[in-house]
Order: structure tokens, then sequence, then C-alpha cells
């Protein structure tokens, strides 16, 4: 065989066919440079002559006649045929290897490599666009996963809880906060939870302040309701009031004045008493600090040579809860000296004597103190 160069190629032909100095070709175009066949050869390899005389391409991958390796798929060309790899494969050393499309960054987030070809998949969170390539961030939210409110985040989204409420261990669900829990001093009486907040409430007699947490006095014998007669007195004390009749002085006293009676020292049997008693009433708070000046008490008239002496006469402080504090020479202060619980009524004789040796004189006066404990609010 005689080979013969062409552009971009190479034919082999047989020597006899071949000539090297073909005849010159009558005038017309440019004949070309290289050798060519003689008209009298027959097809050209790759070809085979038809029974009409004309040349077909030989299909070498359809005849099997052609030289690829195994992993290779064959190709059939004008004339020839060429050895190629499908797609997702390239030559390596004439044998078909598998590309790794995953280290090429074909997706965006998650590649696996399979032969020939790859796969793309996105991370939770994500859904993957029509491309197969690129991922979309999806909004969960629209699914409503959260209990109240709900915030899309990229690939993710975040719960959140109204005011009162805290975000559960499994981050979707929400608990109720016990609000009354926290702290004993959130309401000044009685602190009631409720599903994303508090209440607080008030004892009988009291109401809730406009602050929704400190408890006020109701003031029954100011808004009327109460059950007194005409004839009482409405006297009001924390958390409640009571009905004051109308004073009687037992014998041998006198009224001297609507809360005051007088024993005249013209009677004998007036002798060894208290020369007035007068009835004064106060109200005192469950749990009120100790020591506490809680009533005042002074003579009203001196006497030259005079001295008093103030102290409790009486039942009414058997739990010694009272005592008097001498403040100046005419006065004295009664003092609370232990924690008291109510509701609860007392009523103390408050003496104070009067004792003048100049004249070899004594004489008392009384304040018959009733003193209303209630309970209070805290």
């Amino acid at each position: 065989m005689q080979c013969v160069n062409q552009n971009g190629g190479y034919l082999c032909i047989p020597r006899g066919l071949y000539n090297p100095y073909p005849l010159q070709p009558p005038p017309g175009p440019v004949a070309p440079s290289y050798p060519v066949v003689s008209r009298s050869a027959p097809c050209l390899l790759g070809y085979t002559l038809a029974e009409d005389g004309t040349c077909h391409d030989i299909d070498e991958c359809e005849t099997d006649s052609h030289q690829c390796n195994p992993t290779q798929v064959c190709i059939n060309t004008a004339g020839g045929y060429t050895c190629s790899c499908t797609e997702g494969y390239w030559l390596v050393g004439g044998q078909c290897q598998d590309i790794d499309e995953c280290r090429y960054g074909y997706c965006q987030q998650l590649c696996a490599n399979v032969p020939g070809s790859y796969s793309c998949s996105c991370n939770p969170g994500f859904l993957l666009n029509p491309d197969s390539r690129t991922c979309q961030d999806v909004d969960e939210c629209e699914d409503n996963p959260c209990a109240h409110g709900c915030f899309n985040t990229y690939g993710s989204y975040m719960c959140s809880c109204e005011e009162g409420f805290e975000l559960a261990s499994d981050g979707t669900t929400c608990n109720d906060l016990d609000e009354c829990g926290f702290s004993e001093f959130l309401c000044q009486h009685r602190c009631v939870n409720t599903p994303g907040s508090f209440q607080c409430h008030c004892p009988g007699g009291y109401y809730l302040y406009e602050d929704g947490r400190s408890c006020e006095d109701i003031n029954e014998c100011e808004t009327g309701n109460n059950t007194c007669t005409t004839a009482q007195v409405c006297f009001n004390f924390q958390g409640g009031y009571t009905c004051l009749d109308p004073l009687k002085c037992d014998p041998p006293y006198v009224e001297l004045s609507d809360n005051q009676c007088m024993c005249s020292a013209e009677n004998p049997a007036c002798r060894d008493r208290p020369f007035t008693i007068l009835y004064r009433h106060m109200d005192l708070s469950s749990g009120r600090s100790v020591p506490a000046d809680i009533f005042q008490m002074q003579a009203t008239t001196r006497y030259p040579g005079a001295f008093y002496i103030f102290q409790i006469k009486g039942p009414g402080n058997e739990g010694r809860e009272f005592y008097m504090r001498q403040t100046s020479n005419v006065s004295a202060t009664l003092v609370l000296s232990r924690p008291i619980k109510g509701p609860r009524e007392l009523v103390l004789d408050l003496e104070m004597v009067t004792v003048n040796n100049v004249i070899n004189f004594r004489g008392s006066s009384i304040i018959r103190l009733t003193i209303y404990v209630s309970e209070h609010p805290y």
C-alpha cells in the first residue's frame, strides 16, 4: 500500500492504483497540489463499490469491523469511524473512565456521583429547582409548624411565643409561664395564674387598685354599702366596717357627750372609780411591723404639783401585745410590741392616773379604746 497524505489525515492506496503524476486537467479550476487517485481506481478506503457503480460508505460500527475498546462507543463517519466515550465518561489511556462531576461543583449543595452521571440534592429546608442543580429556600411557615409565631430563615425557621408563654423544648409549642411562681410580691394579696398572664385578687372588703396589683380598702360607710341603722354610727376599718350603737352609760355614770361618760365626784358611788370614760375606736392591720406607735394619750388639764401615770388596765392585753411608753410628764404612747393577726376585736382601757401629793389627791380617767384588727391584704 502507498501512504498518501491529505489535509487533516491520510489514505492507504494500492501501489498499482497510485499515480503520483496525474495528467494536467483542462483549463478551468486550479488542480489540487497533492497526488490524486486515477479515475480508473475503485472506491477509496472505507467505501465499497455498489452494483450501480457508485461508492457507498462502509458502516464499520454496524459490521463490527472497528477496533474500538469495549469501554468505548463506535461512531461511524464518512469513510471511517471514531471511537468515543458516552456522556459522563472521558478517554484516559484508551479507556473510558467515569467523570466525577461532583469535583467540579455541578451541584449547589449536595452532590452524589453515579457511573456516567451525577445526582444533586438539597439540605433540609431547601427544595431542588427544576434545573436539578440549584436549591431554593422552603418557607416552612406556610405549613404553620409553630403554635404561635413563625419566622422563616434561610434553610430553616424559628418559632416565637406570645407574651406570657415560653418556647418548649421541642422548639414549636409554647408553654404558659406561671408568673405567680416568680415572686410572692407580684400581687399584694393573692396571685392567680391565667394562660399567658395572671390576675391579682383581693380579700373581701377590698378592691383591686388601678395598678392591677394593689388592694385598697372599700369604705362601706362612704359608699352607703352597709347595714347600719339611722340610729347607729358606721365605723369603717380595713377590710370591713361595724355599726356602733348610741352610747349608753352604765350607772353611776352619766352621759357627758356622745362618746364620753362621767362619774361625778359628789356621788359617793363614784369613789374609787375613774372620773371619765372616753370611748374611742381605731383600726389596725394584721402584719404591721413592730414595735409601732399606734395611739397617743395626754392630759388635757394640768394641776400644780401633780404628776401623771399611764397604764393599761383590765383585760384585753392578755397576750402582752401592747404596752404604754411615757413620752413626757403629761403624755404617753400606746405601743404595739408583738405582731397581731386578724380579724379580731380588742378593747383596751388606757388609764391616766393623776397624783397630787400637795393636796393629797389621786384620781383617774380612762380611754376605752376598741381596736379592730383587720386581715391584711398581703
